[in-house]
Formats: structure tokens, C-alpha cells, sequence
């Protein structure tokens, strides 16, 4: 099993940034794919950014350019860095582990893009 517990989230002004964090319950080293999605109100869930272990990365267009995904093995944490925010990236950002062949989810932290 996997705990994975975001953090990081919050309100900010358009063109403004946030770093998200994702602290993984057990060594990451071995977690094939991690990844950051999200979820806005009267949507579906949706893909922002995944990682695998070797390092390779994969974005949604609407946050390439903006947005980093990193991971830290020794301190078995994911990170989100997000840069020049939109109104449109309202959302609840949750962690994601997949771990033999099962999914793990973290609870979700809020970032509102607001002026």
C-alpha cells in the first residue's frame, strides 16, 4: 500500500505561482509512475502531469510550458511547481501512485486562481 498526502495548495492571483507536494507513505524509488491530476467543479477529473522512475515526464498541453513535475526518491516526494496560473487551473490538484498495477490516490488540495 501507498499513503500519499498533498500539500501546498491555496489561493493566488493570476500570473502567480504554487509549489505542490506530494509525501509518499513508502520509498518511491519503486513506484513505476507518480502523477498530479486534477479535478474542477462540474468536471471530470483530468491528467496534469505524471513522472516515471526513470524521470521521463508527460504534461497536458493546457499546463505545458507552466508547469514542472519533479520527484525527490530520498525524501519520497512529488512535486508540482506552478508557474504563470490561470483563473482556469481552479481546481482540486490530487497526488496519484501507481503501484503493482493499483492506483493510489492522496485526498486533494485546493488551488483557487483568483483576483
Amino acid at each position: 500500500q501507498v499513503q500519499l498526502v498533498e500539500s501546498g495548495g491555496g489561493l493566488v492571483q493570476p500570473g502567480g505561482s504554487l509549489r505542490l507536494s506530494c509525501a509518499a507513505s513508502r520509498s518511491i524509488s519503486i513506484i513505476a509512475i507518480m502523477g498530479w491530476y486534477r479535478q474542477a467543479p462540474g468536471k471530470q477529473r483530468e491528467l496534469v502531469a505524471t513522472i516515471t522512475t526513470g524521470g521521463s515526464t508527460n504534461y497536458a498541453d493546457s499546463v505545458k510550458g507552466r508547469f514542472t513535475i519533479s520527484r525527490d526518491n530520498p525524501k519520497n516526494a512529488v512535486y508540482l511547481q506552478m508557474n504563470s496560473l490561470k483563473p482556469e487551473d481552479t481546481a482540486v490538484y490530487s497526488c496519484n501512485a501507481i503501484f503493482l498495477t493499483r492506483n493510489y490516490w492522496g485526498q486533494g488540495t485546493q488551488v483557487t486562481v483568483s483576483s
